[in-house]
């Protein structure tokens, strides 16, 4: 419903390629794994704090006055969104097309410091001096260029990660605990950029101008891997997971959960409260590490009804296969950003490759060049990966709805991610932007589904 692909597909695409792109990027929290919708247009944290989120609050009569007509109701949900929220949601959603294109300029800002600078290659030079195992040189490179990206963007992943969803009224750590988390994130993605280098290079000096092939191997291999582990040693370093009390709730997911092929015997809620205000779930796992999740802040404030909708959803993830499914879109969009990278490459080295001091494209220091093409393109790719995720959301919103058959459930949850989605967005704006459906599609889906497969009361 809120979390599911970005958390398992796009956080894990982020700390197997980020250093490939922005290297500030690729030690991010847990908190900003959890929401990935965030942008950079400030507004005052008064003015969060004196307007908060509201929605006009119903019962079930109104709900069960609601008209018929499938355009009808969702009008007359999307109606209970007071005019300051739908301003606040517009502002915090768009702000993150901005921190998009922010976020690219200060990858390749990085990128031109390093390759215009001294200390990469001499790093390189020294490496090559004392470290005879070549993946050994290429793992530290990595690394130091992982860290030197964090401190670098650092300010940027502040505002970005601190001050905005302060601003916001959507995240609940100090600053102390919050950079805690964001070391140990910077640990996690150091380690991970410093194995994703070595592995790349080793192919770049053995495959030659079929580099790209056997990089898009080695890059989706390296994500396949993170899938697996990210849930087991990863997360828990930034929650505590404990299984969801006995009761209603747990014996009704763990049916729908039973009832479509997901093998697990446990359902588990983490204490997302400490970190952020938002809702999520997740279904997931490959090669036997199923798990079902959500957080506390769904657990804690949601209805049954909410409840059921949401896991639907994220059942449907799995039933539909669409971290596998995703995996191979994914491989195809590697691939072609190995293929670009390739062709602009072979172009920057010959005019300026003497001037950086670099050898080939197999020169462990031309990973800054590297890192600033990949980026453009992923920059360039952002409607390709969006259209992607946004397309199983969808399908993971119809099989929800048929199985859990809570359509007022989901509207309901859905107005309540209006706190950071913009609800209504415009075709070309949903297109290029947003890795869901808008909200307006969304609750028009499932009030077509009451519509048809509900008895009239």
């Amino acid at each position: 419903m809120s979390a599911c692909v970005p958390r398992f597909g796009w956080w894990v695409l982020a700390l197997c390629v980020a250093l490939l792109c922005a290297p500030g990027q690729a030690a991010t929290g847990a908190t900003s794994a959890a929401a990935p919708d965030a942008g950079p247009a400030a507004a005052p944290a008064a003015a969060a704090a004196a307007g908060g989120f509201h929605i006009r609050p119903v019962d079930d009569a109104w709900r069960a006055a609601l008209p018929r007509d499938a355009g009808a109701a969702t009008q007359a949900y999307l109606d209970r969104l007071p005019a300051d929220v739908v301003a606040r949601s517009g502002d915090y959603y768009e702000g993150g097309y901005w921190l998009r294109l922010w976020n690219w300029l200060a990858g390749v800002a990085v990128s031109l410091l390093l390759l215009a600078t001294r200390p990469s290659t001499a790093l390189r030079d020294w490496a090559a001096r004392r470290i005879r195992w070549a993946p050994l040189r290429d793992g530290l490179y990595g690394a130091a260029y992982g860290a030197a990206g964090w401190v670098l963007t650092l300010p940027l992943t502040i505002y970005e990660g601190f001050v905005r969803e302060h601003a916001y009224g959507m995240a609940t750590q100090g600053f102390g605990a919050w950079f805690g988390e964001q070391l140990v994130s910077l640990g996690v993605s150091v380690a991970i950029g410093a194995l994703a280098v070595a592995a790349l290079y080793a192919v770049l000096r053995r495959a030659g101008e079929q580099w790209w092939l056997w990089g898009t191997g080695v890059t989706m291999a390296l994500m396949t891997l993170a899938i697996v582990v990210a849930p087991i040693w990863i997360e828990p370093l930034f929650n505590t997971y404990r299984p969801v009390p006995d009761g209603s709730v747990k014996t009704a997911v763990l049916a729908m959960a039973r009832a479509n092929g997901v093998p697990v015997d446990n359902v588990f809620v983490f204490d997302a409260s400490r970190q952020t205000t938002r809702v999520s779930a997740n279904v997931s796992g490959l090669f036997g590490t199923a798990a079902v999740r959500l957080n506390d802040n769904l657990l804690n404030r949601s209805s049954e009804a909410k409840i059921r909708a949401v896991m639907a959803h994220e059942i449907g993830h799995y039933a539909l296969n669409h971290i596998p499914k995703a995996l191979i879109m994914l491989g195809l969009v590697v691939m072609g950003g190995y293929l670009f990278a390739q062709w602009a490459m072979r172009r920057l080295l010959a005019r300026f490759g003497q001037r950086w001091r670099l050898a080939g494209v197999a020169d462990v220091a031309s990973l800054p060049l590297l890192a600033a093409v990949f980026g453009t393109y992923l920059l360039l790719a952002t409607p390709v990966l969006n259209t992607i995720t946004r397309t199983q959301e969808t399908e993971a919103d119809l099989f929800g709805l048929s199985l859990a058959r809570e359509p007022h459930g989901e509207a309901e949850v859905l107005l309540k991610l209006t706190e950071y989605r913009k609800p209504d967005p415009g075709p070309l704006e949903e297109f290029i932007f947003y890795t869901h459906p808008g909200t307006r599609t969304r609750i028009h889906n499932a009030m077509r589904w009451r519509e048809q497969m509900l008895p009239a009361p």
